[in-house]
């Protein structure tokens, strides 16, 4: 790593520590208020203090003083450790992103002439979406001279609907949007 570099690196750190100081709380010198509410690392009322006082208090413990409440009447600080508070709070977010499910809308294409053998493959394979909890955007696309015909599409989706209503709950009935006949199934909520 050049030195270049290396000094590029160091802004960008100290560039992210600052917002992520500025966007989430006030701590130490940031706090401004005359009067304040203090709370100790373990929880327990030390009373209404001077920011003075509370951030000398904080600075004996080798902790940080917190602005967690800046809307109440004085405002509420807490001395805690606010590197160790960080770090717990994006461990909790990485766990909650990783416990939850995005959901995909996964695309089913027809032709308005479609063969029976190739839309019971159609429907098994949203079925198989749906299953695993994406939603199914099934949509019929007309040829040429076949957009004469809207019906057949119209047709075609509803056997579609019925075919996939045990896994499957339409979302957005069907509706023409350019040469489609577009569709949206979601799937059933499970108890």
């Amino acid at each position: 790593m050049g030195l270049y570099s290396f000094f590029i690196y160091k802004i960008f750190i100290v560039l992210e520590v600052l917002t992520i100081s500025n966007k989430e709380l006030q701590i130490n010198e940031e706090i401004r208020d005359k009067e304040l509410r203090v709370i100790g690392n373990d929880g327990e009322q030390l009373g209404i203090l001077s920011a003075a006082e509370a951030l000398n208090i904080a600075f004996e413990k080798n902790l940080d003083l917190v602005k967690i409440a800046p809307q109440a009447t004085p405002p509420v600080c807490k001395i805690m450790d606010y590197g160790k508070y960080c770090f717990e709070q994006a461990k909790r977010e990485k766990e909650a992103r990783k416990n939850q499910k995005v959901v995909e809308v996964k695309e089913i294409r027809m032709f308005s002439n479609i063969d029976t053998n190739d839309f019971n493959t159609k429907v098994n394979q949203a079925c198989k979406f749906l299953k695993s909890g994406d939603k199914v955007k099934a949509s019929v696309r007309f040829r040429k001279r076949a957009i004469a015909h809207p019906e057949l599409g119209g047709e075609l989706l509803d056997r579609f609907k019925e075919a996939c209503l045990e896994v499957g709950v339409v979302e957005k009935p069907a509706k023409m949007e350019g040469r489609s006949l577009v569709m949206f199934i979601s799937p059933k909520a499970t108890k």
